[in-house]
């Protein structure tokens, strides 16, 4: 292939390098002259244009990828018709990508040329997902490179799916005093939905003592009922090869074939089998939705690809994943035992509801209501308190006169109540608080004991990481963040507040039931005067 500038009087077969203004009509780049458009280039007043010629032995770009493209996918892929050098490789049904990584970097090397990028291995995808693509770079291959990179590939296409297979999936979970009902009822949930991408389904759940014979017997049960795989949620980490879910396997008639995972979160995972069908006790983290080393481990299972010692030992490089949020990260130094709250009072909006006059100023027994919920935020057992300034700062800074209180501006108020937590937020940031609890200055029910009670329940390195009260069930304010979030709440945009958190992280969610004072909150005059209050100027 010759590549430069052409005069137009040779340039009549040629391919465009750059695009081009002619006549009204952008001429792209890869446009292939024929002799009306170079006729079009010269009535623009051009002489030449920057382009390149095949040679007798280049292959265009399209046919070239095109090529590549049909000898690289295998077994559920489908390829897409070329473009511009470009031809992609798309799933034909949910499964797993695998590709043959030394297949492919060699194909990578026979010419610059010649590319093909994936997804990466093992990646869980749908029908109809793009896999892989096959690019060409220039404008044409040689196709001596070309008959190369097709022979390399032909005979073991490195690009196929292993589709999912719709098992049966039984599941066992032991039951210890400290495990709460509603956390098993968590885990089948979260389970299920695991499995629902793949087809596969909850053909029963056995709740047991965490006991090895308990264990075995249930997973013994499964296996006459017909189940492809068997999952294990202990009610205690495994923490040795003797532990009651390896023993429960034992006990079932079965083997341990691998115990621990260098993937983190996910170490303690078991891989076992009874009556020839794997059993996987699941570690602590697959009670979340994150994703952690449980996930690929299910997915390869699901998806009928051999998983025993060499591959679970295989997944380290990569094996540091994010960190789930209900989980302390593992270079992070947490101080014990992580309780050191911040309270955070929002005292900077408008009150727009309550028509006029500034919310926080308002009286209930000739308090303000900034006053109350600070004076028993003190009485509390929080370490610090912040309070958010904003609409009349200074006469809500007089109101908090003798208090222990430091205060953070936030010049954007009236953007919002994003603006204030963030604020807020902000301002505990390079301090050694190891939660906020963000208040609002409207609650006169909250007490100090509530906030004691928030606090007690607050444990990150137990998962405890959102702590909330209810009223009956439903959920009110204030609401203790793990310093975990802060990169979470500084995020925050809009007249908002966090709520959409709480709804992504569930299983870090704690409540504490207080009753009524969760939900009174004073937003209107109305709402004032049934509470005793006096609006203030």
């Amino acid at each position: 292939m010759k590549f430069g500038r052409i005069a137009l009087s040779e340039a009549e077969g040629a391919i465009l390098a750059h695009s081009v203004e002619a006549g009204g009509r952008t001429l792209k780049k890869g446009t292939r002259l024929t002799a009306a458009l170079v006729e079009r280039l010269a009535a623009a007043g051009l002489d030449g244009v920057i382009a390149a010629r095949l040679a007798p032995e280049d292959v265009h770009e399209d046919e070239a990828a095109g090529r590549l493209a049909a000898v690289v996918a295998g077994e559920g892929v489908a390829v897409a018709a070329p473009f511009t050098g470009r031809s992609n490789l798309h799933a034909s049904s949910a499964g797993l990508l695998v590709v043959d990584r030394a297949a492919i970097d060699a194909f990578n090397r026979i010419d610059p040329a010649i590319t093909l990028a994936t997804l990466p291995e093992f990646a869980r995808v749908e029908a109809g997902r793009m896999v892989a693509t096959v690019k060409i770079i220039p404008f044409s291959v040689p196709q001596a490179s070309l008959a190369r990179a097709e022979a390399a590939v032909r005979a073991a296409p490195p690009v196929r799916i292993a589709p999912f297979r719709p098992m049966r999936v039984g599941l066992v979970a032991t039951r210890l005093p400290s495990l709460k009902p509603s956390v098993m009822e968590k885990t089948a949930r979260i389970t299920a939905a695991r499995l629902a991408p793949a087809g596969a389904t909850l053909l029963a759940e056995r709740r047991v003592p965490h006991d090895a014979a308990a264990v075995g017997a249930a997973l013994a049960g499964l296996a006459a009922e017909g189940a492809d795989l068997s999952i294990v949620f202990g009610a205690s980490a495994v923490v040795d090869a003797e532990d009651v879910i390896p023993a429960g396997i034992a006990a079932a008639g079965g083997r341990v074939i691998h115990l621990g995972m260098p993937v983190d979160p996910g170490n303690l995972l078991v891989l076992g089998e009874v009556a020839g069908r794997p059993v996987v006790g699941a570690p602590g983290c697959a009670r979340s939705p994150k994703e952690n080393g449980f996930d690929w481990v299910l997915d390869r299972l699901l998806a009928g690809l051999p998983v025993g010692p060499d591959e679970i030992t295989g997944l380290g490089v990569g094996g540091l994943l994010m960190e789930i949020v209900s989980r302390p990260q593992p270079r992070e130094e947490r101080p014990a035992p992580g309780r050191r709250v911040a309270a955070v009072i929002l005292a900077a909006g408008l009150g727009s509801r309550m028509g006029g006059p500034t919310k926080q100023l308002a009286t209930i027994g000739g308090v303000p209501l900034v006053r109350r919920a600070a004076e028993a935020a003190r009485a509390s057992g929080v370490d610090e308190i912040v309070v958010v300034l904003g609409h009349r700062g200074e006469a809500v800074r007089a109101a908090l006169g003798g208090l222990a209180v430091r205060f953070a501006d936030n010049p954007d108020y009236a953007a919002g109540l994003s603006t204030s937590l963030r604020a807020g937020i902000a301002a505990l940031a390079g301090g050694a608080a190891d939660g906020a609890l963000v208040m609002l200055a409207d609650m006169p029910a909250i007490s100090a004991e509530v906030i004691d009670r928030l606090i007690a329940a607050f444990d990150p390195a137990a998962g405890r990481m959102i702590v909330l009260p209810t009223a009956e069930g439903r959920r009110g304010n204030p609401v203790l963040w793990s310093r975990s979030f802060f990169p979470d709440l500084l995020a925050i945009q809009g007249d908002t507040g966090a709520r959409h958190l709480i709804g992504a992280h569930a299983d870090a969610v704690a409540e504490v039931e207080i009753g009524a004072a969760a939900a009174l909150d004073i937003d209107t005059p109305e709402a004032l005067a049934a509470a005793g209050g006096m609006l203030s100027d």
